[in-house]
């Protein structure tokens, strides 16, 4: 079968679309090399000082620790829940069980800002403001729905006469899910385990409602320092996160494939 021809006019809007996305990049990378004090394009000179005051910002240095332990804390349980939710939604099918899939997806359709505020009132009365805890469990509301997401379409792409070929062997259900299952949806946790953090990690809105000032999370110290001050420092950071991203697609890219991660 022989592939049709992209069209000359395809391809110049497609690589408009792609300069358009990258737009702000192409602003935000020459501005993070500024030798300036002030945020201004183009620099008048270049220096790497915004870099090492990255590192020298003890509060930024706290603020980034906290993002990663929290993304990390939040993965993990994103992933225990998710996968137990995918599994009882695919495997078990309860009744109800689409309407179910639909009201875990609910958070995603709600705006940040409402979310954030919802999460405020439930949370407030608790003693959770402020806190570490509190943090997890806002968290959690935007991560599960793309863990379970991701993991029940994992799961209905595999094959159930597998998982009973074991269990007529005498495997228990168990070591079924152990030996069997999840070992074949290894891709699916690759790829809920990179949104879930990725999402955590940059989340902002719902850390300002949840955050003091003695707990704040890396977007949240950001945004606090561009409202103070107008300095490059925050396109560095900026900067930093866009290479921390690419590290992390990199990874699952030679681990597994992102057309078998992302693309079913």
């Amino acid at each position: 079968m022989e592939e049709t021809p992209i069209s000359p006019a395809l391809k110049v809007a497609a690589g408009l679309m792609f300069l358009f996305l990258l737009a702000p990049l192409l602003v935000v990378v020459p501005i993070s090399f500024s030798g300036d004090n002030f945020m201004t394009f183009p620099p008048s000179s270049l220096s790497f000082k915004w870099y090492a005051a990255i590192f020298s910002d003890a509060s930024m240095t706290r603020a980034f620790t906290m993002s990663l332990l929290l993304a990390l804390v939040v993965t993990a349980i994103s992933l225990v829940v998710g996968l137990a939710g995918a599994y009882a939604l695919v495997r078990l099918r309860p009744p109800g069980a689409d309407a179910l899939a639909s009201l875990f997806a609910a958070p995603l359709l709600l705006p940040a800002i409402v979310l954030g505020l919802a999460m405020l009132l439930v949370l407030a009365p608790m003693g959770l403001l402020g806190t570490f805890q509190g943090l997890v469990a806002a968290h959690l509301v935007i991560t599960l729905p793309y863990a379970v997401r991701v993991l029940s379409t994992a799961l209905s792409n595999l094959p159930p006469a597998v998982e009973e070929a074991a269990s007529t062997l005498g495997a228990s259900p168990l070591i079924v899910f152990r030996r069997v299952t999840l070992p074949m949806m290894r891709s699916g946790l690759v790829s809920a385990s990179a949104l879930c953090f990725l999402v955590s990690f940059d989340e902002v809105v719902l850390s300002l409602f949840m955050t003091g000032p003695r707990l704040q999370t890396l977007p949240v110290a950001m945004y606090n320092h561009v409202d103070q001050q107008a300095d490059p420092l925050a396109a560095a950071i900026s900067v930093l996160l866009v290479v921390m991203t690419l590290v992390v697609v990199v990874i699952v890219d030679r681990s597994i494939g992102l057309t078998k991660t992302f693309v079913k």
